[in-house]
């Protein structure tokens, strides 16, 4: 899901995909975990590859978000909020503050 959200604001390449979750907190999540995730998504019709030329090197893979990946994305936030405010009220003894 995250990783949807980060191709859903711009399209971006695994290293750069990284370098963003990683600013944003999520420093678990390497370079290495990246590229499964993508195919994956892109096996799934959610994300869409495409080649972008680089000033430094032959051109990089981008990838861009499809129309299903859209749907999808906003489906699992839906479902994200929903967890986050069960689990916020079990932690604060069944209250929602």
């Amino acid at each position: 899901m995250c990783l949807l959200a980060i191709i859903a604001e711009e399209p971006s390449y695994g290293y750069e995909m990284a370098r963003k979750l990683e600013g944003r907190g999520l420093a678990l999540v390497g370079e290495g975990s990246i590229y499964p995730l993508l195919s994956r998504l892109q096996r799934g019709g959610l994300v869409e590859p495409f080649a972008k030329a680089s000033s430094d090197g032959p051109p990089r893979k981008y990838y861009r978000i499809a129309d299903e990946g859209r749907r999808q994305l906003n489906s699992w936030i839906g479902e994200w909020r929903t967890l986050t405010h069960g689990v916020d009220r079990v932690i604060n003894g069944g209250t929602d503050g």
